[in-house]
């Protein structure tokens, strides 16, 4: 199963009470989500999607139903053609889940075991911007590792593919982060971000295991930073493989919000 952002939300629903989770179990051609796909039917609310249209309209129905102590069966069977009145042309499996408040803690282990192969996101700075980032990106397939020098200034009641590092000084984390980390830096100094970069390329040049570093700023702060990079010894190449400014170009806005909606945008663009 995977998680696609809304595994806090079906937790704070099953702590009040019952919950119906439907899992797209198996999909034959063309489907609206892929397997694992899940969405959860509560007494006064819906969490997620399986991909809309009459597909989600019968099940929620069949959801409801198991709810209300009605049998019914546990894995159905959904062709996606005219007789649904949807021409995807498919066929999808659907498997429905009562969940109690008792399950919370075997649910809560499973959504975090189902985060292992999401795309890892190591974010350095804990400012308006890296909140607004870590916000967006806690509905996404990702693992983010949120980091700054100031342990006071994370917040409580994060996703739960959020994981909080207090390091002092910041750049010491780099060496320790995960392989294949897409690395995001916005810390509440430009002498951080440096260190923090440098450190960064430092491990690029050793390891070649970060395939994204991006810096956040102007053009013209991107260029004082490779003048001082050159300085330390670092090549062309090298700084070339930097992105700055980041976010995906043509978003307008130095809202927080808007800000990350384009970084966030930017990194989807990186999945493997």
């Amino acid at each position: 199963m995977r998680l696609a952002g809304h595994g806090d939300e079906l937790l704070r629903q099953l702590a009040q009470g019952p919950v119906v989770r439907i899992v797209v179990e198996r999909v034959q051609g063309s489907g609206p989500r892929d397997v694992g796909a899940w969405m959860a039917v509560c007494a006064d609310r819906l969490i997620g999607t399986i991909g809309g249209g009459k597909l989600e309209f019968d099940a929620i129905a069949e959801a409801r139903a198991l709810l209300a102590g009605r049998p019914v069966q546990a894995q159905r069977r959904f062709a996606l053609g005219p007789s649904l009145g949807q021409c995807c042309g498919g066929v999808v499996w659907l498997r429905y889940q009562t969940l109690q408040p008792a399950d919370a803690g075997r649910v809560r282990a499973e959504l975090l075991e189902s985060t292992r192969g999401h795309m890892p996101v190591a974010l350095f700075g804990g400012g308006h911007v890296g909140l607004a980032i870590v916000s967006v990106l806690g509905a996404l397939p990702v693992r983010t590792h949120w980091i700054d020098s100031r342990e006071e200034v994370f917040p409580a009641g994060l996703p739960l593919n959020v994981r909080i590092e207090h390091s002092e000084p910041v750049h010491g984390a780099v060496p320790t982060l995960e392989a294949g980390s897409h690395v995001l830096i916005m810390s509440f100094s430009h002498a951080e971000d440096l260190d923090i970069l440098a450190a960064c390329l430092k491990r690029r040049r050793e390891r070649a295991d970060l395939p994204f570093v991006g810096l956040i700023g102007s053009k013209s702060k991107w260029a004082t930073f490779r003048h001082r990079l050159e300085a330390r010894g670092y090549g062309q190449a090298e700084l070339d493989a930097v992105t700055s400014p980041i976010g995906v170009p043509g978003v307008v806005g130095k809202e927080p919000e808007v800000i990350a909606v384009a970084v966030a945008a930017q990194l989807m663009q990186q999945r493997r």
